[in-house]
Formats: C-alpha cells, structure tokens, sequence
C-alpha cells in the first residue's frame, strides 16, 4: 500500500483560497444542508473512530455530548493540539500543512452539537502552529465561514498531561493539567460556579451540574476527517481501512531507520510497511527489535511487525495503534535502557493525583536506572516487578495503566535481560532518552526535547527533586 494524501497534503496549503480550490468547504457546506442530526448520523455511519490515542468511535462521543446539552449555556468544541506523546508527530504536521482543514471539521461539529465557540489548544511552545492557525482562523472569519461561532487558539504548558482530555479543559478554566474525574460532556470549560477547592473535578458532576454546558473535545487528526466524512458521504470514507478500523492513518516513524518522518496510510496497511517506507529501512548491519507506539502500549517485537495498523489488530497482539507514532528499536540498544527511559519519562510526567501512579512510577523508574548503571540488586528488580502490579490501583487518567502495560510487556518478553543486568561485570548503559519531538527536519533528522533529560518528578528543573507530587506543590501554591 502506498502514501496516501486524503488528510495529509504533500505539500503545505498555504491560503483558504487554495484550500477551496482543493475541494475545501463542501463539508461544510454538506453539514448546513444535513442539519445537527444528520451530521451525527454520518459521523456515526462513517465508523471514525478517534485518532487521539483511544480509538473512541467520534459518532457516539458526539451524540453523547448533544444528549447533554445545557439549558444555561452552549456547548463548547475544543480541538486538542496539545501533541505530547513519545514518538508522535502527526498533529503538528497537519497542523502545518493544513490548519484549514482542522478548523472546518471543528465548525462542522459546532454545528452538531450547539456549540457557539470553538478553541484549538496547543503548548506554549508551539509557535508555528499557532502562526498557522492564527493565518487560517483570520480568512476564515473574514469569509465568513464562522458566522456565530467564536474561533479560537488557547495555549498551555510543556506538560504530557496537557494533552489528557479532562486535564486539558483544567487548563482551559485556568487551573493546573490535572486530569478530573468527571468526563467533559459531564463538565466542560467556563463551568458557572466553580470553587477553587473544586479544582481537578474532584466531585463527580451530574447532567444539570450548576447549568455546566457540555464540552466537544478531539483530536486535531479526528477534525481533519470530518470535512471528508460529510462531503463524499460515509460510504466514501470507508472505501479505504477496514470495517473496524475504517479511513487513513497519519503515522509518525522514529528511532533505528534510516531517517525519520510522518506519512498517512490506509488503516490495514502492515506496521512493516510504514516503518519501511517512512524510515527508509533498518539501519546498515542491524535488525529491528522491537517498537513501541507512544508510550501507551505493550512493546511490539519485530516478529509481529507484518500487524496490519488497526486498532483490532494491535490489540489482538497484546499491544496498541495509540497516536501511531512508532518508535523503532534495533539490536544495538538495550531493552533494558529503553524501559528505563520509557518508565522515567511517565514516572516524571505523572501529576501525583494518584499516589500509586506517581510513588510506584518514580520507584519503579529508579530501580531501572540502578539496572542500567550497574548498582541493582535482586531487591530491586523485586520492587520494579510488585511495582509495576501496583502503579495503576485508582488511577484516574491512563498514564498509569500505560506505566503498567510497557513495563509488563519488557518483564514479559526480556525477563532474562533485567535479571542479567544484576551482574556488576556488566558495562553500564545509558537510558534512551523518551521525550516529546520537537522537529523533524527535511532531511529526517528527528529532533527530540532533551531539556526532559532534566525534568524533576516535581515538575521543575531544579537541581534536585523536593520530593513533593506536582498536585502538592501547587495546592501549597
């Protein structure tokens, strides 16, 4: 199978103009003859599932959030842009490329869900997505396509959580990413009412919360099929993925191959494949070991590296499609040190909401980089195997069941590598660095935040941890 460009343009749009001349516009201009309803039925029809990470089917995430719509106000449509995942690079790449796109899905959803006003939200640092965007938000308005519906952009924080869908709108009412217990069409931003000691939706909100209008939130790749999706018809759009796994995927391919990038795929098309074609093969006298999606999933041996890319699939070999943002590995790195890095980028990412995920995250990540250095003892491997059983207990968000399901998978597959990491005659190895991209160059040089590497489990930067969570730190605050 090969590149496709129904989502991802080969080259930037660079005007509305020229997105009209593409064919942008007839999603829109379909949704307003359709009506609310019958956008949903499309939506529901086409199988679109969520290309966040979950997989959520997006028909049934929007019908939800209609059946909760609020007398006191309306609803709210977020597009969340806040890319943050290990390996992933697939939203900023669209939103370069075609930033038209995404918001026109949005609109549509607007109209789908009663919403008056629709916010993109990316990190801080995330300048020429937001140069994008604010070009494309100004000639939409200007042409008009907006009309009653106030865009948008929001900015946050560096933090991975940012991108967790409840701890994102946390940030969106001014508020630290802690993700809430309460889901967002249950709670949305600009909630009426809200106390401070109320922060991180520690009481679960009902339908008529304090007349709390429900909030629409997805993923820049998910918007960007919506245009599709009502233009050609729901028939259309599967014409391409599977049944289960219907439409195109945008991937994102890091690590041991030759060079790095992002490309979009029919879903089905073999995890080989992509790797292949977008990393350019292995690299000179090496062979894949394994591949991780994200730091969401079980790791991926090179054995099953013939899984078609669907979320059925990846989840009958014990793993996870994810955000598609493989990182490859080969037989020159330790499975040891990617753990390592694995563990310590989510036991330094997690906000301490939930003691287990934070206390287990951080021992179980030390432990490792005892291994690693060559200072382990079997009474640490012990700690980093009850640990990892343990991280997860109450876990409000995924980041500690994604803790649990990478470091079962390293235990499961190299149990023989950890263990031999116990012998001190053993050269010590240096954690792999898991963090954010920032570019990926023309060339395919993949450019990494290696200012994590100094990241606290505090959240700062300082010296040396204070040994305090994040949630303590800023409730002291």
């Amino acid at each position: 199978m090969a590149i496709v460009s129904r989502v991802l343009p080969a080259d930037p749009v660079d005007s509305l103009d020229a997105y009209k001349a593409a064919g942008g516009c007839r999603g829109l201009e379909a949704a307003r003859r359709l009506g609310p309803a019958a956008i949903i039925e499309d939506v529901e029809a086409s199988g679109l599932r969520g290309r966040g990470g979950a997989g959520f089917p997006t028909g049934t995430k929007w019908r939800t959030v209609a059946g909760y719509s609020s007398a006191a106000l309306p609803a709210t449509v977020v597009v969340n842009g806040a890319e943050g995942e290990p390996g992933s690079f697939k939203d900023r790449t669209l939103l370069r490329r075609n930033p038209y796109a995404v918001i026109e899905g949005a609109l549509i959803a607007a109209m789908a869900v009663g919403a008056d006003r629709v916010v993109v939200a990316v990190k801080s640092s995330f300048t020429a997505e937001r140069a994008r965007l604010a070009q494309a938000i100004s000639e939409i308005e200007a042409a008009g396509w907006a009309e009653g519906v106030a865009l948008g952009v929001a900015t946050g924080p560096s933090e991975y959580l940012f991108g967790e869908e409840t701890a994102l709108l946390e940030v969106l009412d001014g508020r630290p990413p802690f993700p809430r217990v309460a889901p967002p069409f249950r709670r949305g931003v600009d909630e009426i009412g809200v106390e401070p000691d109320e922060a991180a939706g520690s009481q679960m909100a009902q339908r008529d919360h304090r007349g709390a209008p429900p909030t629409l939130a997805n993923n820049v790749e998910t918007m960007a099929n919506i245009p599709l999706v009502l233009a050609d018809g729901p028939a259309a759009f599967r014409s391409v993925g599977t049944d289960e796994s219907p439409g195109t995927i945008v991937c994102t391919v890091s690590g041991a191959t030759v060079r790095g990038g992002v490309a979009e795929f029919a879903m089905g098309t073999p995890l080989a494949e992509i790797i292949d074609t977008v990393g350019g093969g292995r690299r000179r006298e090496r062979h894949y070991a394994f591949a991780l999606s994200g730091v969401a999933s079980a790791l991926i041996p090179a054995a099953a590296f013939d899984t078609p890319a669907t979320y059925e699939d990846m989840a009958a070999i014990g793993s996870g499609l994810g955000a598609a943002g493989f990182m490859v590995f080969d037989d020159a790195t330790d499975p040891a040190a990617v753990a390592a890095g694995v563990s310590r980028f989510l036991g330094v990412e997690s906000c301490g909401q939930c003691t287990p995920c934070k206390d287990d995250g951080v021992t179980i990540s030390l432990g490792l980089a005892k291994l690693c250095a060559g200072t382990a003892d079997e009474h640490d491997l012990d700690e980093i195997v009850s640990r990892t059983a343990t991280v997860a207990d109450e876990a409000r968000c995924s980041l500690a069941r994604q803790h649990q399901a990478v470091m079962d998978s390293v235990l499961r597959l190299y149990p023989d590598v950890l263990r031999r990491r116990l012998d001190p005659a053993l050269d010590p190895v240096t954690p792999v660095l898991i963090a954010p991209i920032v570019d990926i160059t023309a060339d395919g040089e993949v450019v990494l935040d290696d200012e994590h590497a100094r990241k606290q489990p505090d959240w700062t930067f300082a010296d040396h941890d204070s040994g305090k969570a994040p949630a303590q730190l800023y409730a002291e605050q």
